[in-house]
């Protein structure tokens, strides 16, 4: 039952995708054939097992050697004999940039953006040095990635679906600017980005290079949190939008994983830790034994969480009125999951303790009132900003995925 349920999704999400991409470019039937899944199987198939059994990356195995030929024929010029991943683990979901990423973003007023995206739909918050950008995810579901330069910096804004994993990176490699793309592959049901200099492959949700010339490579981070529009709007009153003149004709506003977030994981081999359910989403922090993670249903309840990151203190916020993108057919519709962001609890050395209210967050030292960004809106502290902390609003099977020794902050459900 649950294999004919994952298929099922798979199908529908592979045919949906298809049509939208035949309908802007005129793709061939092949996209649609390309889209199917490589390997599928159950959730118990897959709970307790290695996901990396027996790699070594000097040995090439008969299984990866016969990967590689079926990637070199598809027009691959990576080194496949340069990896810190068995090549085992990837699965072909799509053809290489049949999710077309945007590499001439355009951006209009939130007066123009109002007449297509709603109060409640989901935007992930760029902001570089006072640039501040706004990438809804009703576009973002059909690029993923988004080549951008945004404060100076070269930024790759990338988000996948599967995963619901918004991350951006800074795009330099050493004195090397990359440009990314979709490279149709997916490992643990997340997206495989690929470099058009180099033709590496990189792992979304970690910045990781695997496969070819820059394996081993690590893409800095570059915080951003998703947030409703409205919220946005009201924090960054003149900041701008990525507009939907891309260069590809799509029905932004509508999801195409309708479901996704209270099904199963894509592939199944990505849910092994069963602490959390699989698509539960949680607040990601910190890496290896530091990192952590809060539950989306733990900060429901409470909207406040203080962790502990790498020794310091964290502070995670969270304030409802976001909806989930990948729930109903229309993003606007979605159910409420709220929004998160985490910060360091310091200003000026002095550290400061957090409690909700109907207007935002009250710290006890001095009574100021802040937002879900950080910035202090009312009181003694006004105009005073927390440092933003790198996180993630990841599904917890992803996290658990790349981070399996995560700590569970509060009672797990």
């Amino acid at each position: 039952m649950i294999r004919t349920k994952v298929v099922a999704l798979f199908a529908v999400v592979a045919l949906a995708l298809a049509a939208a991409c035949s309908a802007a470019d005129g793709s061939s039937d092949q996209t649609a054939a390309a889209a199917q899944p490589a390997v599928q199987g159950t959730l118990d198939d897959a709970v307790g097992k290695d996901l990396r059994p027996g790699f070594s990356p000097t040995d090439i195995t008969p299984e990866e050697e016969a990967k590689a030929k079926v990637f070199q024929a598809q027009g691959w010029k990576t080194d496949f004999t340069l990896r810190t991943v068995s090549l085992a683990e990837f699965r072909s979901a799509q053809t290489r940039d049949g999710i077309p990423s945007i590499d001439d973003p355009k951006y209009i007023s939130q007066a123009q953006a109002g007449e297509w995206l709603q109060d409640r739909e989901p935007v992930l918050v760029l902001d570089i040095d006072g640039d501040v950008r706004a990438y809804p995810l009703q576009i973002l579901l059909f690029h993923e990635i988004v080549n951008d330069v945004v404060g100076d910096t070269p930024v790759a804004v990338t988000y996948c679906p599967l995963c619901n994993s918004a991350v951006v990176f800074d795009r330099r490699v050493g004195e090397r600017e990359l440009d990314f793309g979709v490279s149709g592959n997916l490992r643990f049901s997340d997206l495989v980005m690929y470099d058009r200099q180099t033709e590496t492959w990189w792992q979304q949700l970690t910045g990781e290079a695997l496969v070819g010339e820059l394996a081993g490579t690590q893409l800095d981070f570059i915080p951003a949190p998703i947030v409703s529009y409205e919220e946005f709007r009201r924090a960054h009153p003149e900041a701008r939008v990525l507009s939907r003149e891309t260069g590809y004709s799509r029905p932004y506003g509508y999801n195409p994983y309708t479901g996704y977030d209270t099904g199963r994981p894509w592939l199944a081999e990505a849910y092994r830790d069963r602490r959390l359910p699989a698509m539960e989403r949680v607040v990601a922090l910190g890496a290896g034994e530091d990192a952590v993670a809060v539950p989306f249903s733990y900060l429901l309840i409470n909207r406040i969480a203080t962790v502990t990151v790498d020794g310091e203190d964290v502070v995670v916020f969270h304030q409802p009125g976001t909806a989930s993108a990948m729930d109903r057919a229309i993003i606007a519709e979605g159910r409420d999951v709220g929004a998160a962001n985490a910060f360091r609890p310091v200003v000026d050395g002095q550290r400061l303790t957090f409690s909700a209210s109907d207007d935002g967050f009250v710290d006890e030292e001095t009574g100021s009132t802040w937002d879900l960004f950080g910035q202090a809106i009312d009181g003694p502290l006004e105009g005073s900003r927390l440092a933003p902390v790198l996180h993630g609003a990841h599904f917890w099977f992803a996290w658990s995925s790349f981070q399996p020794e995560t700590s569970v902050h509060g009672d797990e459900p």
